[in-house]
């Protein structure tokens, strides 16, 4: 029993001083955490200047843009070929995805030898070899009958400018054929394919290897965007926002990036870890100076690696006795296989024993140990440098998504990682330590980079497809200069017919007289009050104008909410709750008792007689007072002060908000002779000649005309481009048939027509997964607002992700840009549209005044036009492409339904006074 435990011991002893020697001599190889830290920041560092526009030709790391842009969804199926050309061998599948519910796929492959003629040959003979192969295999599985398309995995680096492009930038691994460095590869596959008549092959995606691995996995987790090759050789790629990469057009969604991560210290950014033994083996290599990292880590280099370190530590007599054997000096003679044997747990040294044997080495107990440690230096330093490069990749998702811990799935293949028995062991546990605040699955890749080729195609025919029906769906709310053309000729002779007597009482436009009949020239002075109710807060202000040298207007304002039930009960409620709030403002300025010229700012339909005389045409945006229809606003409000006999005020003028825009921009430029409103509701109004105005008597002068265009199209002159989500829109709504212009331009609908086309899409299986959920079928949830935000340019789709969000609708990268296309579409037909019937009142303006050529400043306020990030633009192209004898100042409006509602009781008052004298 002693002697066994002397033995034990005497081993143990043994393989330690074994193990510290060899320590000892290969000390540069390993690796401490901050190295590995310092290495992760280092390629951190590398990948930023490889997506930048200006510092990628001088990047080692390629990040090359693989035009992949969106992971299975589990929603692919069909027939689909990939080719597979980077390994050892060739081959040849067939993949079948089933739409069944359960994301199953089925795999058949054929594997094809790559000879050395071949792989080191002409490009010509390459190709004609692939496309024998797929031949051969077809004609095996009876499939030569068949159009199939079919994905090209290509594991070298290639510069790609679409998903079915692309040019091979330098071989790696041990291929080296002539004349296809800068060729497109898949150009000659398909002339390679071309030469058999007898099969018809579509090629529609070339791959790499490493992005088939994540598309297999991301098929079977759909938390996988990192794709980890560890083989032959070794590459990763990952899903980045399209943001950062500088190299492909376009800001939206995702791209997958083919680090291709080999390359890097080519540079000399890992000079400082290159030992002797790296240097050597490079010089001996195929392509010296290039791969450095891959010939760090991939299993093409780790047996020569150990090779070399033997061979030292033998000339310098540490191992088999100094004797160096002619297998020993032979280059290739120690391959990954006989490491991966030498580290294995049990059988590990008599594998290391076997295998030197039969290299005539004749080890010693002793050498065993020795080598069996060298193998795991070598493959230990692999793992990680590995992990550090992974991780950098893992950080970047993380800070991509602004999240503080992040839960994803690496995609995985590669011989070494699948046959070394300790490498994935380690290499897992370094990435966790390095990222404690990445929660990292690791997924084998059991069908390989093949069937992942299939899958980029499978995604790439259901992106198409998809493509296609969104194309569909958004077609209509494309609209052309000729039917924009048509809309501002047709918003032209509704015009005339509200301005002339006869046809006015049928006409959709109202054409409203405002009476008020001047601007502003400077001169008005004093103390007014004013009333803005349009929308569902309703303010009081309190305004005091100077004039003179010291020019000022200053105001005081307090803001009431109008509670849903007073909005939509009785007349009486409501300007009972308006008097409420004014008694409630005058004590707050403490001016109950001054008796203040008054300006009622009241954005709904009025059909006036005179300046403080109101007659309400009908209700818009979400008000339904009864008894209010028919009636004079004005004496309503007179009433509703004396039922309270608390204070009186003298009401000048009641007032359109859209008046009341174009009169505050007035107060700054005389030129202001048309007011617009872009916002809740729509509106404008223009100062006309008198004598265009058959509903008034007289012919001089000028009064503002308050169009009420947002009922334009109510006689069906616009049915042609209203589409089905109008309709939906203007049935659910509170006043069906009327103001159909208005609910295609105006931000009270604009969300609602969006929510309508997301329903549609959803259930066309193109948005949420197909799932409906209930927060999209609450009417009223996408407020337009959220269209604004989403359209923002700044706002990355991580931030429409939470947007969408909060409004319970649980969206993927890919769902958001949809949305956003959705939310584009839309605004830019109203914005268009808009744009179209501005156009028909400047062209009338410049026909009234005789001109060739005219200037004139358009009034405009409202959250639309002064919110959304793309509106005011495209309203401003559209009128000028339309009117372009027009030049068109549009100048923001300060508070029109308060400041010009002031103004207008100021500029009546001094016309009254005036007309008085």
């Amino acid at each position: 029993m002693f002697a066994v435990h002397l033995l034990a011991f005497h081993f143990t002893k043994l393989k330690e001083d074994q193990i510290k020697k060899v320590d000892r001599y290969l000390y540069h190889m390993r690796l401490s955490d901050d190295v590995l830290l310092d290495v992760m920041a280092r390629f951190q560092a590398e990948m930023v200047k490889g997506l930048g526009r200006d510092t990628n030709p001088t990047a080692t790391v390629k990040m090359l843009p693989s035009f992949v842009r969106s992971l299975p969804d589990g929603s692919e199926k069909g027939d689909f070929l990939a080719v597979d050309l980077g390994g050892s061998q060739f081959r040849a599948h067939q993949v079948k995805v089933f739409d069944d519910g359960k994301q199953s796929s089925q795999l058949e492959s054929k594997f094809y030898p790559t000879p050395k003629e071949v792989i080191q040959g002409n490009g010509a003979e390459l190709f004609d070899y692939v496309a024998d192969c797929l031949l051969d295999f077809m004609e095996t599985k009876n499939l030569k009958h068949k159009k199939l398309p079919l994905g090209f995995t290509f594991s070298f680096p290639c510069k790609q400018n679409k998903l079915e492009e692309g040019v091979l930038l330098a071989w790696t691994k041990h291929f080296k054929v002539r004349g296809v460095q800068d060729t497109d590869v898949v150009s000659s596959l398909r002339k390679a394919l071309q030469k058999h008549k007898d099969i018809d092959v579509n090629v529609l995606a070339l791959v790499n290897d490493t992005v088939g691995t994540m598309m297999t996995c991301g098929y079977d987790d759909q938390r996988c965007e990192v794709g980890l090759i560890i083989g032959t050789g070794t590459n990763a790629c990952y899903m980045e926002e399209m943001r950062h990469i500088d190299l492909v057009e376009g800001d939206e969604g995702r791209m997958c990036i083919n680090t291709e991560w080999g390359a890097f210290g080519d540079d000399g950014a890992l000079d400082d870890l290159r030992t002797e033994f790296d240097r050597e083996l490079d010089l001996g290599s195929l392509n010296p100076g290039k791969q450095l990292f891959e010939k760090m880590i991939s299993s093409l280099y780790l047996g020569e690696l150990v090779r070399l370190i033997l061979l030292k530590m033998t000339k310098e007599g540490l191992l088999f006795n100094g004797k160096v054997s002619t297998a020993l000096l032979t280059k290739g003679k120690i391959e990954m296989k006989h490491v991966s044997a030498m580290e294995k747990y049990k059988e590990g040294l008599s594998n290391t024993k076997e295998i030197l044997t039969e290299l005539n080495l004749f080890p010693s107990e002793e050498d065993c140990i020795a080598v069996q440690h060298v193998c795991t230096i070598v493959s230990f330093r692999s793992a990680n440098l590995c992990a550090a490069a992974l991780a950098a990749i893992l950080t970047r998702l993380r800070e991509n998504k602004k999240l503080l811990r992040m839960r994803t799935t690496v995609g995985i293949d590669g011989g070494l990682y699948k046959t070394h028995p300790q490498y994935a062991k380690r290499l897992h546990k370094v990435v966790r330590r390095l990222v404690p605040n990445c929660d990292v699955r690791f997924l084998l890749s059991v069908s390989g980079s093949g069937k992942g080729a299939a899958m980029v195609t499978a995604v790439a025919y259901r992106l198409a497809a998809q493509r296609k029906q969104i194309d569909a769906t958004l077609a209509p709310f494309l609209l052309s200069l000729e039917t924009l053309r048509e809309v501002k000729n047709k918003m032209r002779t509704e015009l005339e017919y509200g301005l002339k007597r006869e046809t006015q009482a049928s006409a959709t436009v109202k054409m409203l007289p405002t009476y008020v009949c001047g601007t502003p020239d400077g001169t008005e002075k004093g103390k007014f009050l004013a009333l803005d109710l349009g929308g569902t807060n309703f303010r009081v202000l309190l305004v005091k104008i100077r004039s003179g040298r010291r020019r000022s207007v200053q105001m005081y304002n307090k803001i009431f909410a109008i509670p849903l039930e007073i909005m939509q009960g009785t007349g009486e409620e409501l300007f009972d709750h308006i008097v409420q709030c004014i008694a409630d403002f005058l004590e707050y300025m403490g001016i109950k008792g001054a008796r203040l010229p008054l300006g009622f700012t009241f954005s709904f339909p009025c059909r006036q007689a005179s300046i403080d005389k109101g007659t309400l045409v009908g209700w818009t945006k979400g008000f339904k007072a009864t008894d209010c229809e028919g009636e004079d606003v004005v004496d309503m409000l007179r009433e509703a002060i004396r039922r309270r006999n608390e204070f009186d005020l003298d009401i000048v003028a009641v007032v359109n908000d859209t008046v009341g825009t174009m009169m505050t921009c007035g107060y700054e430029d005389p030129n202001c002779e048309i007011g617009l409103i872009a916002g809740t509701g729509s509106n404008v109004c223009y100062m006309e000649d008198m004598k265009n105005i058959e509903i008034v008597e007289g012919n001089e002068g000028k009064m503002c005309i308050n169009t009420e265009w947002g009922g334009f199209g109510d006689n069906g002159c616009i049915d042609n481009i209203r589409t089905k989500y109008d309709k939906e829109v203007d049935e659910g709504s509170l006043n069906p048939g009327k103001q159909r212009y208005e609910k295609m331009t105006s931000g009270m609908y604009l969300g609602e027509i969006v929510r309508q086309i997301l329903i549609d899409l959803t259930k066309q299986g193109l948005l949420f997964r197909g799932q409906i959920s209930e927060s999209l079928r609450k009417r009223g949830i996408f407020e337009t607002k959220f269209l604004s935000q989403i359209e923002s340019d700044r706002l990355a789709l991580l931030q429409v992700r939470r947007i969408l969000q909060q409004l319970g609708l649980d969206s993927t990268c890919e769902d958001s840009i949809i949305v956003k296309e959705v939310c584009g579409a839309v605004s830019k037909r109203a914005a268009q549209l808009c744009g179209a019937g501005l156009a028909a009142i400047v062209e009338k303006k410049r026909e009234n005044q005789g001109v060739e050529h005219l200037q004139i400043t358009v009034g405009v306020d409202g959250t639309l036009y002064k919110l959304h990030p793309h509106f005011s633009r495209v309203l401003r192209e559209t009128v000028k492409e339309l009117a372009p004898q027009c030049d068109v100042t549009f100048m923001l409006s300060e508070d029109g339904s308060g400041k010009g509602a002031a103004l207008i009781t100021a500029v009546a008052k001094r016309l009254h006074n005036v007309g008085q004298k």
